[in-house]
This record gives C-alpha cells, sequence and structure tokens, in this order.
C-alpha cells in the first residue's frame, strides 16, 4: 500500500481551490443573469399571444416534425429536449405563458428537435458520450482519491483512468455549447418565419437565450478550471 505523501494539505485544502472558486462565482453570476433576464421578458406578453405550448404545436407543424411529441413537466426553466422519446418539454414558466421569454424557450427547445430529424452531428455526440459522462462525473474523484492509498503500479492506474473520466465530462461540456448556440438560432428564425414574434420582440428573445446559453458556457468553463485542478494535483505529484 502506498499514500503518496499527499497529507492533509491535499485532500482539504490547498491553493487549486481558487479554481473552484472561480468556476462557482462564474457560475453563480450566469445563473443570475439568466434568471434575471427571463423574469424582466417574462412580463412581456407577445403580440401574437401564443402560448409556449402553442408556439411549439405551430414550429413543429412548420418544420413537419409529426412525430415529436410535447409534454408538460414541473418545475421552472426545466424545458429540455428529450432526443430518444422524440419529447418536447416545457415547464410550469414556459407551458402556458404568451410571453416573448417563454416563447423563445419553446422554439429553442423545438431548435433540438430540428437539428436530430436533421442529424446535427453535435446533438449526435452528446448524446453519445452522455451516460460515460454521467458516470464519469461521480466515479472519478472516489478513484483518483483511492489511488493514492494503492501500491505504485495500481495507483498510477486508477489515477490515469480518474483523469480521463474527467476528461470526459469536460469534452461533454464542451460539446454541447455549440449544439445550445445553433438550437437558439434555429429557434429565432423559426419564430421570425412563422411570425409568431414580431421584429421588434426577436431580440428581446435572443437576449433571454444568450443569457441561457452563458450558463453553458460557464459550465464548461468550470469543467476545464475542475480538470486543471486535477492535472495539478495528480499529473505530476511526488511520491514517497
Amino acid at each position: 500500500m502506498g499514500y503518496y505523501g499527499y497529507g492533509m494539505y491535499g485532500l482539504f485544502w490547498d491553493p487549486t481551490y481558487i479554481l473552484i472558486i472561480i468556476g462557482m462565482i462564474f457560475c453563480m453570476i450566469t445563473s443570475s443573469r439568466v434568471n434575471s433576464v427571463f423574469h424582466r421578458f417574462n412580463h412581456v406578453r407577445s403580440a401574437s399571444g401564443m402560448t409556449g405550448a402553442q408556439a411549439v404545436g405551430r414550429l413543429l407543424q412548420y418544420k413537419d416534425l409529426g412525430d415529436v411529441r410535447l409534454e408538460h413537466v414541473r418545475g421552472d426553466l426545466t424545458d429540455h429536449y428529450d432526443i430518444r422519446n422524440k419529447v418536447v418539454r416545457l415547464s410550469d414558466a414556459t407551458y402556458n405563458s404568451t410571453s416573448v421569454a417563454a416563447l423563445g424557450v419553446a422554439a429553442h427547445e423545438c431548435g433540438h428537435a430540428v437539428q436530430n430529424a436533421e442529424g446535427y452531428a453535435p446533438l449526435k455526440i452528446r448524446d453519445g458520450i452522455m451516460p460515460v459522462a454521467n458516470i464519469a462525473s461521480y466515479a472519478c474523484w472516489p478513484i483518483l482519491i483511492l489511488g493514492l492509498f494503492f501500491s505504485r503500479a495500481v495507483g498510477d492506474v486508477m489515477i490515469q483512468v480518474g483523469i480521463w473520466l474527467f476528461l470526459a465530462v469536460v469534452v461533454f461540456q464542451l460539446v454541447t455549447l455549440p449544439l445550445e448556440f445553433n438550437a437558439s438560432r434555429r429557434g429565432l428564425k423559426m419564430l421570425q418565419e412563422t411570425g409568431i414574434l414580431t421584429e421588434e420582440e426577436v431580440p428581446w428573445a435572443r437576449e433571454v437565450l444568450r443569457a441561457a446559453a452563458m450558463t453553458y458556457v460557464a459550465a464548461a468553463a468550470a469543467a476545464i478550471l475542475q480538470l486543471l485542478r486535477i492535472l495539478i494535483l495528480f499529473g505530476g505529484r511526488n511520491r514517497d
């Protein structure tokens, strides 16, 4: 058995925590921003008077996506597109709302449905690595820490596995970025083409979606900072 001289300093506190703090602050700022922007434009009723649910029905029909279903889910801003079951799910804040913000979010999820129908590569890549990324996000740290307590040969392998697992999380976050920005562009374009939003309202919806997209940027940045911390702590450590 070999504990690699890591000590209390490495396991509980070290200067690299500043990287985590930076990532957390960035995520908190972007989350606050999206809530603020959504709240502002959630009080602006669209000229069309369509609800988020009605907009989804209209957009899916416009793109001839009759095999895509619409479902109502609980919560606020829990809207998402289920690629495997071809379902657009709208939250309480979106489903029955006639606001510009709700229509922007609804169109964004329809953008994902169009991506799926067209075989958009980043969507397929993200869906393929999602199971690995989900497991990796939970498993990487236990494997890394346990690797410190095993023999040199076994510990090396475990730590390398832990690093590669977290790299999968980073890749997942990075692949998500173009996917989300593209879905927003598609959604806004459809809102314009169908007349669901006026020329004046489209920039407001764009602001909502831009703020939402920044949460994905923040998540990717936080993951990269975490990976950097892991490499600092484990990648070039000195052993006893």
